[in-house]
Order: C-alpha cells, then structure tokens, then sequence
C-alpha cells in the first residue's frame, strides 16, 4: 500500500478559466497598451511632418534608452508592492564615479566596472534599510534620492568631466549597420530577455507576485521574502548606475545633477504599462509599451511644436486614466460576480 500512495501521480490544481485563451491574451491592460501604441504610432507617422523619417526613429530610441534600461528591475520592484525613487540619483552618482575615475587616468572599462559597483551598493543600502530594518521603500528612496544625489554634487561641485574617449562616445551614439535602431538597444534586449525570463518563467518570478498579492502568505508558502526584494533592490542600483554609463557617454558630460527627475518618467512608464501600483500584476512586454508609448507622444507632440508643459500634462493625464481604469475595472468585474451570485445557479431542467 505504501508503494501505491509513493507512485501515485501527485494531484495538481488547475485554475478553472472561464474564457479562452485567446479572449485572456487579448483583453487585457498590455493588449490596449500595445494597441494604443500602434495607433498613436500610425497616426503621428501620417499627421506629423518628419516623425517617421529614420532620424527621428534613432534619436526617440536614444531618449528613452536610459527609461527603457531603468523600468527593467523597477517593474519587479513594484509587483512587489515596493518603489525605488532612488533611481535617478544613482544615474548620476554612477555618471559623476565614472567621469572622476576616467579624469584621475583609470580607463573607461575598469570606470564603468566599479561605476556598476558603486550602483549596487546604493541598491543594497536601500535593501537593507527595508528589508532588514523593515523600513517602508517610499520613505527609504525618498531619502537616498537626496543621499545619492548629494555625493554625485559633492563630488563634482558644478563641474563637468567631458574628456572621455572618442571611441566610446561614438559607440554610445552608433547605429546598428544599415538600420536606424541605436546599438544601445541590443543591450537592452539581452536584459529585457533576462529579466523577462527571470519574471515569468522561473520560481523567482513567480515569488516576486506571490509577495506582491500577499507577502504574509508567500512567507508562509516558503517564498524568501526579504531576500528576494534585497536582491531586487540591488539589481536595480546595478542597472540604473549602467544606464548611467550610457547617459554620460551619449552626451559627453559626467555632471552631478545628471537625469534629475527621470524617476518620476519611469514610474510613469511603468505603471503605464499595466504594472499596479499595489503590486501582484504586470508583466515586462506591458512595460515597454508604456515606455514607448511615451517616447513616441513626447516626440510627436515636440515636432508638431508643442510646448513641453502641454506634454506633460498629456502625459500626466494619460498615467492618471491609466491607473483610475484599473480600479473601475476590477469594481465593475466585483459588480458582475456579485450580481451573478444574487441571480443563484440556473434552475434544473425538469422532465
């Protein structure tokens, strides 16, 4: 009996889904962010002079580079149900390592080496304070914001380093060989992949929504809680000091008040993109969208001559209907399961 209960197939639960496949693949928020992006796409390319000309392709790509490389580790952090405001400092903390390092005589590769160091630190002073201190992420990134930012101006002052090697300035700017896509995008698909596969198809991942639907009970179901958003802050300070790198080799100045405020852009995209602010939900194609959906309405709108302030507040509003549509949503889908409940199962058919 004991060899029957060993080789009995383990029983598995299956979520019984009242829709196919297909209606679950295509109503969903990322679908309508997708699609909008192909629609504004279109229509900027036929309203608006220049906007589908190469050039314009290249240089949108390159503004949102940094945003695109940033929101990569962000959106993990907020399925989690944290933020990370701290970014954006660490893009100029890593940028001002970089530009003192290389003016002192180390050269660019080892710079950049302990630049990335230097960003995952900063991730890791953040994951401690919050997961061993068990202080909350906003008030920790809040204060690391003006920490970091503060040593990136202290180091420098009001300076700028901009004697870095031709070569490299080159290649942050270079295009792929007979296309308009910017070489830094092959990078950013490599961490896209990774990050990518690491969210949806491994045991990590799926920690990381476990924590963000309930970390009590992903606790309990023997998800490392802690560990796994240490680990998450750390990538982060990682990816935001190389997307730092490639911010101060696109423009040839290493400054401390580099990308001020980019945090703000990539919580924008972020959410966007389908990622809820309470946690639990998102997914990393959903996020490119949102960043892209941004880049492209901020080019188009600067071609057609509109100011900066109208762009975002077209921005801000966009983020704002984004984020109220998830709560209408999800109250009207809380309406239709409790009407269908009150209506009671259908009546047996009689003979």
């Amino acid at each position: 009996m004991t060899a029957d209960i060993q080789h009995a197939p383990a029983t598995r639960s299956y979520r019984d889904y009242a829709q196919p496949a297909w209606r679950r693949l295509l109503f969903t928020r990322e679908a309508a962010i997708i699609a909008l992006l192909a629609i504004v796409y279109v229509v900027a390319a036929v309203s608006v002079r220049n906007f589908a000309a190469p050039i314009t392709i290249t240089y949108l790509l390159l503004d949102v580079a940094t945003i695109l490389l940033i929101a990569l580790p962000m959106t993990l952090i907020i399925i989690t149900g944290e933020i990370d405001l701290s970014v954006a400092s660490v893009v100029g903390l890593s940028s001002v390592t970089l530009g003192t390092l290389h003016q002192a005589g180390m050269p660019i590769e080892a710079a950049g080496a302990v630049a990335i160091l230097v960003g995952a630190v900063a991730g890791a002073v953040n994951g401690f304070f919050i997961t061993v201190v068990g202080l909350p992420s906003l008030a920790v990134t809040i204060g690391t914001l003006a920490l970091f930012r503060g040593l990136a101006v202290g180091l420098l002052g009001t300076t700028a380093v901009t004697d870095f090697t031709e070569f490299w300035t080159d290649l942050a700017k270079s295009k792929i060989p007979g296309t308009p896509i910017p070489s830094v995008m092959v990078l950013f698909v490599v961490l896209a992949i990774v990050f990518a596969v690491l969210l949806h198809l491994t045991p990590f991942g799926r920690g990381v929504y476990a924590i963000g639907l309930a970390s009590e009970a992903a606790r309990f179901s023997g998800v490392r809680v802690e560990r796994t958003k240490f680990i998450l802050f750390v990538l982060s300070g990682a990816v935001s000091a190389l997307a730092g790198i490639y911010y101060t080799l696109r423009f040839g100045s290493a400054r401390g008040d580099n990308a001020t405020g980019l945090e703000l852009s990539v919580i924008a995209a972020v959410l966007l993109g389908g990622v809820s602010i309470f946690g639990g939900r998102g997914n990393i194609l959903g996020v490119i969208a949102g960043v892209l959906l941004i880049g492209i309405l901020g080019s188009a709108l600067r071609l057609a001559n509109v100011t900066s302030d109208v762009i975002n507040i077209i921005t801000g509003a966009l983020l704002v209907a984004s984020v109220v549509s998830t709560s209408v949503l999800a109250w009207i889908h809380r309406k239709r399961i409790g009407a269908g409940i009150k209506k009671g199962p259908p009546a047996p058919a009689q003979d």
